[in-house]
């Protein structure tokens, strides 16, 4: 498969971030929509990372011989290329979700103890997806759910579109900073790995995969992740007729045999958080 090439800053229209992968980053949008790079200081200046800092990946900071999760966990350092997209993004999802990264980068490093920097096991695997690809997706509606588990996208998104904008299944959360590299390009066509939550709150299910990730809870293995269309969206790509939903390259029917992990449930406690309750973990 051919590496993914994001467009030079320059052929970024500043509207291409009204897209709402972008909704998460808001309060940086001029980090991406200025004519110049940020700067790597002033980057750590606004970001304000706690216990983190972003530090130029060239030869001297790889002289550690450390592993790049283990950087962080060990000196709080993220090994960052300037000028470059990929890596701009996942420090804006740093400052917006740190939570989950702080997890993620827990768990790759609970591996790696066992593993050691030459191997991968799936968990890893399932991770490095959601790192780079995830979405959290809040449902509370059984039956968008039931269409899911079995590809029924017109369900999902055609039958299901005004369930969409009720929030009876709700993208909260965009942690894959390749996704939102990808989407630079306007016909870049998207599957999000998601981890599923069953509730009525956004914040309370990013808190609850934030937690279940850290407890080892999911992402054990990459078949765990269910994808999305995203294009499919209501609103997220153009156009959505009906030549392109019958695509069926990326709107893929159900494989013979394959399966998805009950969602995560939030139970809503009197106090004020909500707990998480793992339905049952995939095997």
């Amino acid at each position: 498969m051919r590496r993914f090439e994001a467009p030079a800053r320059g052929r970024v229209s500043a509207s291409r971030f009204a897209h709402p992968i972008y909704r998460d980053i808001v309060p940086f949008l001029d980090l991406l929509a200025g004519a110049e790079w940020p700067a790597l200081e002033a980057l750590n200046a606004r970001l304000a990372l706690p216990g983190k800092r972003l530090a130029v990946q060239d030869a001297a900071l790889l002289a550690d011989g450390l592993h790049y999760e283990q950087r962080i966990a060990e000196h709080g350092t993220i090994a960052t290329r300037s000028r470059n997209w990929h890596d701009l993004f996942n420090a804006l999802v740093w400052a917006v979700y740190p939570d989950v990264k702080v997890a993620l980068n827990a768990r790759q490093c609970h591996h790696i103890a066992g593993m050691g920097t030459r191997q991968r096991n799936r968990a890893q695997a399932a991770l490095t997806q959601f790192d780079e690809s995830g979405l959290i997706v809040r449902v509370r509606t059984p039956a968008l759910l039931a269409a899911w588990d079995a590809h029924g996208w017109d369900a999902l998104f055609v039958h299901g579109a005004a369930r969409w904008a009720v929030g009876d299944i709700s993208i909260a959360a965009v942690v894959g900073h390749a996704l939102m590299e990808q989407a630079l390009l306007p016909d870049r066509l998207l599957v999000g790995k998601c981890v599923v939550v069953q509730g009525d709150e956004d914040e309370a299910g990013i808190a609850a995969v934030a937690h279940a990730i850290a407890e080892g809870a999911v992402l054990n293995d990459p078949l765990e992740l269910r994808p999305l269309p995203m294009g499919g969206i209501p609103g997220w790509h153009s156009p959505q007729d009906a030549a392109f939903r019958a695509r069926v390259d990326y709107f893929r029917p159900l494989r013979a045999g394959r399966t998805y992990p009950a969602p995560l449930r939030l139970a809503q406690e009197q106090s004020t958080m909500g707990r998480l309750y793992p339905a049952r973990q995939h095997r």
